[in-house]
Formats: structure tokens, sequence, C-alpha cells
């Protein structure tokens, strides 16, 4: 009498003391790169190096080329930014994400003003496709028309907001998790620079003098120190 080798596996697995379900797991999603996405405030064009928001995602990619993908976007161009990620994340090039390949996403968002309106709005637009998103930071975030940068999806599993209040032109100061059991809020951070006034010689006279203290942060090494750390330690 034969005995089929299959039929004697779930024996083998209840004897070793296992699930028979075990060997039917699928192998667990293998992270990729993390995907570094970034908002340019205002109508500034993403390709401008005096803001931080280009230089920063500049940097990275120079400084890890292997581990991540960097890019920065105007804010107006979210479609792109959005295309990009879901282009990053179809591994095996078929046109359409499995669940394998949502789970195994690695993804940052970031942006200055108007940018971290938009930071939010596409980390929405992901939870709307069960796509999670490790990490959002907010930059003097000024809320677009018809979007709510106050709120973090919960897709979002960690969130950070820098603002100041001192200009004509400020951020928001609070920013709060839409399910705080799956969201941590790390902070709501302000920053001063009465004392310590940030060198804007670059900006254009019109920012300098309605908008001062809204480049300042976002031109802050202080700041910008702080959010490339936070960056790096989502790296695999």
């Amino acid at each position: 009498m034969r005995i089929k080798i299959a039929s004697l596996i779930p024996a083998f697995l209840l004897l070793a003391g296992l699930p028979p379900g075990l060997c039917a797991q699928p192998a667990a999603a293998v992270p990729g790169p993390l995907i570094v996405i970034g908002f340019m405030g205002g109508n500034v064009h993403a390709s401008n190096l005096i803001h931080r928001e280009a230089v920063v995602a500049q940097e990275l990619q120079q400084a890890y080329p292997q581990a991540l993908h960097a890019a920065v976007y105007a804010n107006r161009d979210w479609q792109q930014a959005l295309q990009s990620v879901l282009t990053l994340l179809d591994a095996n090039g078929d046109g359409h994400l499995s669940e394998s390949e949502k789970s195994a996403a690695r993804i940052v968002i970031y942006g200055h003003s108007w940018g971290a309106s938009e930071t939010v709005t596409l980390a929405r637009r992901l939870n709307d496709l069960r796509i999670p998103v490790l990490l959002t930071v907010q930059v003097d975030s000024v809320a677009k028309s018809n979007e709510d940068d106050r709120a973090i999806p919960p897709n979002v599993r960690q969130a950070v907001n820098f603002y100041e209040t001192e200009g004509l032109l400020h951020g928001r100061s609070l920013i709060a998790a839409m399910d705080p059991s799956r969201t941590t809020i790390l902070g709501n951070f302000q920053s001063s620079y009465h004392d310590h006034p940030i060198d804007c010689a670059d900006f254009p006279w019109f920012a300098r003098m309605f908008m001062h203290p809204h480049i300042e942060i976002e031109n802050d090494p202080a700041v910008w120190t702080r959010i490339e750390s936070l960056i790096r330690t989502q790296m695999p």
C-alpha cells in the first residue's frame, strides 16, 4: 500500500507541536527600499534648491542610494507623487498592487506650508488604498483649499508637526490622530526666531518682507536635522 507523503505532513506537524496550517503560510513580504516623498510649499518648483525640502531629498538620495528612493514634488503635483509611490511598490510590474506588496510598503512623507497640507492628503489617499505610511512630517503646515491638515489618517504609524506663530503666515499648531491606537503623534514642536534669526538672504524679497518667520522655519538647520534623523530611523 502506498502512502502519499503529503498526507503525512499534518500528522508530523501535530507530533512536533506545530499547527497543520503552518505549511500553507505564505512567505512574509520583504520590505523594499524606503520611499521618501517631499512636497514644496507655495508655488515653488521642486528643483529650487534654496528650499530645504528639495535639499533634504537630494542629500538623502546621495547618501543612501540603495536603501531609499527620495523625490520631491511641487504640492500641486500630488498625482505624480502618488503614481510614483504606486509604481515603486509594484515589485512584479504587473500594474496591480497585491496585499503583499502593500504590506511591504515603507513610506515617509514630508512637506512645508502647502506642502505639509499635501503631505497629510497623500497619506489619506494611501489610506484609501490600504497602504501604510511609516511617518509624516509637517513643517509650518498651511491647509490648502478643501484639505484637512490636522487629522492624521490611521494608516500612518507616526506623525510630527513643527510650527511657528510669529509671522503673518504661520503654521498649524496642533495635529491629532484619527485613531490614536494606530498613530503616534511624536509631538507638536514650536520654533521661535526672535533671539536667533535664520539667514534667508537667498529668498525673494517679498517672502522676507511678508512671511519671514514662515521661511525661517523652512530654512532652520535645527528643524531639518531632526527631520533627517527621524527619516533615517525608518530605514531598514
